[in-house]
């Protein structure tokens, strides 16, 4: 398979590499400095490209990568709140493709099938409240990160007495505080912590009078997200439209 990259910084390097490993051929790499090859003959060449950048470019670089007709593999974040609807429209019955998740690893796709199980189990019992809390790395630049937004998402389709998650508490680098830990009955606060280096931990924590019951997710390095992303260009390449993890792993 014939792979562009979007973006080569840390994400970009380790896809590079395990993409190259599984025996794909990187055609282009396209960073913040060479914007022109999207018009590139080698761009135009690739089955699929692979988007990791920031919330401010990720939609720009989907259309440019779309008028080459050029399928798009994308784990940036931030952007759905803007852009949503238009990205349903250019990917409804085919015509595009993105296949877009909050995180690619596969860890994660298995933590987010238990945290669906698990609001399934606790809409009977309405005496434990649910709270989240995402920890990345500091050059991080959303809060919540995409990925603890989709599993509260996740958690409200289920929990009867949950209609929407709200920003909780954001505990910075240099130790300063702010947001509020309230949340009202119906909301799932979600609190944020950037420090170091850490590449990602989200908690689900279920807690009642009695006890607390907590599922954690933690990342020790990228390379389950990188290796992830290969895999759904794998699966991209053979598909169409709107596509996301559930469609990847059948759980």
């Amino acid at each position: 398979m014939k792979i562009a990259l979007i973006g080569y910084g840390k994400m970009g390097k380790m896809i590079e590499q395990i993409a190259k490993d599984r025996g794909h051929q990187i055609v282009s790499i396209i960073d913040v400095d060479n914007q022109e090859d999207f018009d590139s003959p080698e761009f135009a060449s690739a089955d699929v490209a692979i988007e990791f950048t920031n919330p401010t470019s990720a939609y720009a670089n989907y259309l440019r990568a779309f008028s080459h007709n050029v399928k798009v593999v994308s784990g940036s974040t931030g952007w759905m709140k803007d852009h949503k609807a238009e990205v349903e429209a250019l990917t409804r019955d085919g015509k595009q493709t993105l296949f877009w998740a909050s995180n690619f690893s596969i860890g994660v796709a298995i933590f987010a099938a238990v945290n669906k199980y698990l609001a399934r189990i606790m809409n009977a019992f309405p005496q434990y409240d649910v709270r989240m809390e995402e920890t990345h790395h500091v050059h991080k630049l959303d809060a919540p990160s995409g990925t603890a937004i989709t599993l509260a998402e996740d958690i409200v389709d289920s929990l009867d007495r949950k209609s929407s998650w709200v920003k909780g508490t954001f505990l910075a680098a240099d130790g300063t505080t702010t947001g509020k830990a309230e949340a009202a009955p119906d909301e799932i606060a979600i609190d944020s912590v950037r420090r170091g280096e850490v590449p990602g931990i989200h908690t689900v924590t279920y807690d009642s009078e009695a006890d607390r019951i907590t599922i954690t997710h933690d990342a020790h390095s990228r390379k389950g997200f990188a290796l992830g992303a290969v895999l759904a260009a794998e699966y991209t390449q053979n598909h169409t439209g709107l596509l996301t993890t559930s469609d990847l792993f059948k759980f």
